[in-house]
């Protein structure tokens, strides 16, 4: 199948009442029979699950699942920034100029990643991590840092794909995809957590109740099915690891950076 065929299927299909069908049926008790295929089709690790898969009573209900205490350890050095997923990352580095460069051949604008909010100065020169989520990944997002929800907005948009075809070959999908921006204000400034939907994305989830504080690693947010977060740090206010790329996997309390100290 070439290539302008697929980018035309994919708009016609990233239409967001197929998600909602999609996700209909992923919640519905018929999906249930298709979580062992579909464990062993991603090659979940299900050892690491909360519960035993025969306990799931949906798809739905086991893509969203928890893990055992103590699956993902949070790095305890104090004033870091830990990743709040498990994830590939895509991109990396500084944003320069209001830039994320060369997202899968692509520059984004924080004007249309952030929906031209009022806050996109405070990360005109910040750092950004691009953070894939697959279908074997655990979906629940957390804290990255401790700190205080300052600001939420859900921005409507389509649903297109988030892996590979569709930051390659599709136009800019991380601008143009439904989002909800959570900003949250910690010791050293302030973070953007930026949920991505996708295809097949039958909705993006703020934990109930939705808490206003919250510590590094606790629950924020869950995907229902696979996307992508992108974080924000705002400007001057975080050393990246070096050593990460483009590629690197990384688990959610995993080291993403240190916060620069207040002189």
């Amino acid at each position: 199948m070439n290539r302008w065929l697929l980018r035309s299927m994919t708009e016609l299909t990233s239409r967001k009442f197929i998600s909602r069908l999609t996700g209909r049926f992923a919640k519905s008790s018929h999906s249930r029979r298709l979580i062992p295929r579909f464990a062993k089709m991603y090659r979940i690790p299900i050892e690491e699950a909360e519960k035993q898969i025969s306990e799931y009573a949906s798809l739905n209900d086991f893509f969203t699942r928890r893990l055992k205490p103590g699956s993902r350890p949070i790095d305890e050095t104090p004033d870091v920034l830990v990743s709040p997923v498990d994830a590939r990352i895509t991109a990396c580095g500084a944003v320069e100029n209001g830039q994320l460069l060369q997202v899968k051949g692509q520059d984004y604008t924080l004007e249309e990643l952030l929906n031209n909010s009022p806050r996109i100065d405070q990360y005109r020169g910040g750092s950004y991590w691009v953070l894939y989520l697959s279908p074997t990944d655990y979906h629940r997002i957390h804290s990255p840092c401790a700190g205080v929800i300052v600001e939420s907005e859900h921005v409507p948009g389509r649903v297109y794909p988030v892996n590979e075809f569709g930051l390659t070959s599709m136009r800019r999908v991380l601008s143009r995809n439904e989002r909800l921006v959570t900003y949250m204000r910690h010791d050293g400034g302030e973070i953007a957590v930026v949920k991505v939907g996708a295809l097949n994305v039958s909705s993006i989830r703020y934990v109930e109740p939705m808490p206003k504080q919250l510590e590094r690693g606790q629950e924020l947010a869950y995907f229902e099915f696979g996307s992508t977060v992108v974080l924000l740090a705002e400007n001057g206010t975080c050393r990246p690891r070096a050593d990460l790329k483009p590629g690197d996997k990384v688990r959610m309390g995993e080291l993403l950076a240190a916060f620069r100290t207040k002189a």
